[in-house]
């Protein structure tokens, strides 16, 4: 708040008559008295000041007044009422070009936090071309209220190239909008820059993998997190997990257990049945049933359990390999598996099987 009282010290009346403007007296000691009693944190001495005094509608000083009560309910946490005010001198045309830079600026503010996201971008678009860090900051904020994220990311971009010790902040928002509208390889580049600067944060190099695995890269996410174990920094197992799960939910199923084999034999996940029960279904809906059946033959193998044995009966089936999936079949069942299902994949599976013998009869003839 102190911040606005200085604002307002330096930019009323005297700078008004510094910029060759002139003040009625009355209006010019109303505005001083407000002033005064607003430093001192007196509020209703200071609207008192600026209630007794009277201006011509359309004069300068009926601007002054309305930037005066601005400020006073800024001061008071009155956001609207500010905003009102602001926005009739800012409109008034009566400001010279320094005060209605600032005035348009504090406007911008007060709507922001108020998120009427439309009139900062009303407010402020104009002057992208010259926008320092805080308009520029702002727009961003405003687009993303918008749920117009497109239109912020060249903004942010334009101001991390022009100052290459931007905040990391920047570069987060860089990275999580390129993200978002799936721009992965700009998202990594800028992920790259984070890592840079921070080259001993897990985070950061997790973050990469994640990106490098979204376009398909996953040597190179397993490169990234080799390199990160090599320095000596550690994941946890959900971390990786989710690494692999975020390959099935971006429909890439053989990225992912291309990514989790990797994890299992370079032992940066420990192998357990569930990550191995994970890696058969990967191979699986990536169309590779020959890995699949291999690890569901020995989960089955090893655990006994139904769901594993009919698995394998339904991805031997499936490669028009009867005997083996009706022999899987029989184990799933005297495991427990569901007669009714067994049933439905054995007819199926001995029809085909007599086919084939009849098949091959016939052309022996």
């Amino acid at each position: 708040m102190q911040r606005l009282l200085l604002i307002w010290i330096l930019c009323t009346a005297g700078a008004v008559q510094a910029a060759g403007q002139t003040v009625e007296p009355g209006v010019f000691r109303a505005l001083n008295s407000a002033q005064s009693a607003q430093q001192q944190g007196d509020y209703a001495a200071a609207r008192r000041a600026l209630d007794a005094a009277t201006a011509s509608p359309g004069s300068l000083e009926e601007t002054l007044l309305w930037r005066s009560r601005g400020y006073l309910a800024w001061a008071e946490g009155q956001n609207a009422t500010a905003i009102e005010f602001f926005d009739k001198a800012v409109q008034s045309g009566k400001l010279d070009a320094e005060l209605q830079a600032t005035e348009t600026l504090n406007l911008a503010k007060l709507n922001l936090v108020e998120q009427r996201y439309a009139r900062v971008v009303a407010l402020l678009a104009g002057n992208q071309a010259s926008a320092n860090e805080e308009v520029l900051h702002m727009l961003v904020q405003a687009y993303q209220g918008l749920g117009q994220p497109a239109k912020a990311l060249p903004l942010a971009e334009r101001y991390v190239q022009a100052n290459p010790n931007a905040a990391d902040s920047w570069l987060q928002f860089l990275v999580a909008v390129n993200a978002d509208l799936k721009r992965y390889s700009a998202a990594e580049r800028w992920q790259r820059q984070l890592l840079l600067r921070q080259p001993n944060r897990a985070q950061h190099w997790r973050q990469l993998a994640a990106l490098q695995q979204m376009t398909g890269g996953h040597d190179k996410a397993l490169a990234t997190l080799r390199t990160a174990h090599s320095k000596g920094l550690r994941f946890n197992e959900s971390e990786l997990d989710n690494l692999v799960l975020l390959a099935g939910a971006a429909d890439q199923p053989w990225q992912g257990a291309k990514l989790l084999s990797g994890l299992l034999e370079q032992g940066l996940l420990p192998r357990t049945a569930g990550r191995e029960e994970r890696l058969g279904l990967l191979w699986w809906q990536a169309r590779e049933r020959t890995a699949a059946a291999r690890i569901f033959r020995e989960l089955a193998a090893r655990s006994g359990s139904a769901k594993h044995w009919l698995n394998l009966a339904q991805l031997e089936l499936e490669q028009a390999r009867w005997e083996a999936g009706l022999d899987a079949l029989a184990k799933a069942e005297r495991a427990g598996a569901e007669r009714s299902k067994v049933r439905a994949w054995r007819n199926w599976a001995e029809s085909e099987l007599r086919y084939q013998r009849e098949k091959r009869v016939a052309s022996t003839r």
